[in-house]
């Protein structure tokens, strides 16, 4: 059974059952009138985007215009790509004049997450996150056991009847691959049945081109040095790329070099703004490459991750490096402290 969950300024907790999905679908659009020109705000990421997508297709006919803003920089390839294909229409939230709206809707966040989030009075929320903070809404829709948004709003179409397009499908098809990991993270058989559901009628080849969009043609340069800087020692790559544009390509690389059978530990360092970053990969069996990060560089940083994943930031200046710059070697000798 879903629950609708609402924190009020009493810091009370309210637990609204709902026992159907058309029950769900009803009460959303009781908060809606012909003439609401509706605002729907997201922290973009593939789930976000394809809610509000969906939310948009299910308002349709039903209020007189839905917008769609974001207050952050899509900077993720694969995100970008996402957007672009499926020409999702987009506002920068800060462009927006939010008095020409007088309906507002949050999907896969909540009022708590972002202080711009926090100035704002939301007429429905939907979301998948446990909840957190204090707001109060008309409309709540809270289930922070589904591995995605999408699959609740799967629902609501299902529910209205509505058969999603091509490019709808594909979008909230990508966003529970994305959000449950391809299904290795907590999920329900509602994830499952969405899914399948979604299966026959999204375009399964773009959502492929969306997971392979990672890099933009200028960074295939790291790739060149991440080679040049390669060093092999005991089953163990490390390389140093130097200064980056995003520590997302650093991730690439790893992840890349991972692929290599004959390798127990790959080590890919850049450096990002003032921070050092170091991305660790093993294959987590008899090894924790969080731990390994934590004891390498947890002094002078951030540092942690998972048993076959993990990553370490670290301001420079602690590392007292001196005139020296940071290199595959220096990697190697730090690394070769710990493990």
């Amino acid at each position: 059974m879903a629950k609708n969950q609402n924190k009020t300024n009493g810091n009370i907790e309210r637990i609204i059952y709902r026992n159907t999905a058309k029950d769900r679908l009803h009460a959303f659009w009781d908060v809606f009138d012909k003439d609401d020109d509706v605002l729907v705000i997201i922290n973009a990421d593939p789930d976000a985007l394809a809610s509000a997508m969906a939310v948009k297709r299910l308002l349709r006919y039903r209020v007189k215009n839905v917008v769609i803003a974001h207050p952050n920089e899509i900077r993720r390839m694969n995100n970008v790509a996402m957007v672009e294909r499926l020409k999702i229409p987009l506002e920068r939230l800060g462009n927006v004049k939010c008095g020409d709206f007088n309906k507002f809707v949050m999907v896969d966040s909540q009022p708590s997450h972002l202080p711009c989030f926090e100035k704002m009075d939301f007429d429905a929320i939907i979301d998948h996150h446990p909840l957190s903070g204090e707001w109060d809404a008309p409309f709540v829709d809270l289930r922070p056991d589904y591995g995605a948004v999408s699959t609740m709003m799967v629902e609501y179409l299902r529910a209205a009847g509505m058969k999603p397009s091509v490019a709808l499908a594909t979008a909230l098809f990508y966003a529970i691959k994305v959000d449950t990991q391809n299904f290795e993270k907590q999920s329900l058989l509602a994830d499952g049945i969405a899914f399948r559901y979604l299966f026959s009628i999204a375009n399964r080849n773009l959502v492929r081109k969306f997971e392979l969009t990672d890099l933009r043609r200028s960074e295939l340069k790291y790739f060149n040095i991440a080679f040049q800087e390669l060093k092999y020692s005991k089953r163990r790559y490390y390389t140093h790329v130097g200064r980056v544009r995003s520590p997302d390509v650093l991730v690439i690389i790893a992840d890349f070099l991972n692929h290599v059978g004959e390798i127990d530990w790959v080590f890919v360092s850049g450096i990002h703004g003032e921070k050092l970053v170091v991305i660790f990969r093993c294959d987590g069996y008899r090894k924790s490459a969080g731990k390994l990060a934590s004891r390498t560089f947890g002094s002078f940083g951030s540092a942690g991750g998972h048993k076959e994943a993990a990553r370490a930031e670290v301001p420079l200046k602690n590392l007292d490096l001196g005139d020296r710059e940071f290199s595959s070697a220096s990697l190697k000798r730090f690394i070769m402290r710990h493990i």
